[in-house]
């Protein structure tokens, strides 16, 4: 079965820090482009970072700039979101997503052709 599972949402205390999990089943995130995603009540998805091993290729969004990373553990096949200095406008169910493509990005989502199931993330005091 080819699919990504997204673990590790839950509820922060603003100014806290949460790491999220996405483990791929079926493929190779070696070789993928990877992207995290979120979406809150009301709004549109948002991308907010992407990685790609095969060519270095990064982007952010600017409202998580400096608080959230990207990273791989290519033996388990999983890529983290190490998100931190938590704000309450950061709550939303964040995707991660994968493309068998070189290059990632954050403005063509719908090239992205695996998608996680998402996790709940709730900052509030």
């Amino acid at each position: 079965q080819l699919q990504l599972v997204e673990s590790g949402g839950g509820l922060v205390q603003p100014g806290n820090s949460l790491r999220l999990s996405c483990a791929a089943s079926g493929f190779s995130l070696e070789n993928h482009a990877v992207g995290w995603f979120r979406q809150a009540p009301g709004k549109e998805r948002e991308g907010i970072l992407c990685f790609s091993s095969s060519d270095g290729s990064r982007d952010y969004a600017d409202s998580v700039a400096g608080r959230f990373t990207i990273s791989m553990d290519k033996a388990k096949n999983t890529v983290y979101l190490q998100m931190s200095s938590l704000k309450p406008e950061d709550t939303a169910i964040y995707y991660c997503a994968a493309v068998w493509r070189p290059h990632c990005t954050l403005q063509e989502s719908d090239v992205y052709t695996y998608w996680g199931q998402g996790t709940q993330v709730t900052v509030s005091s």
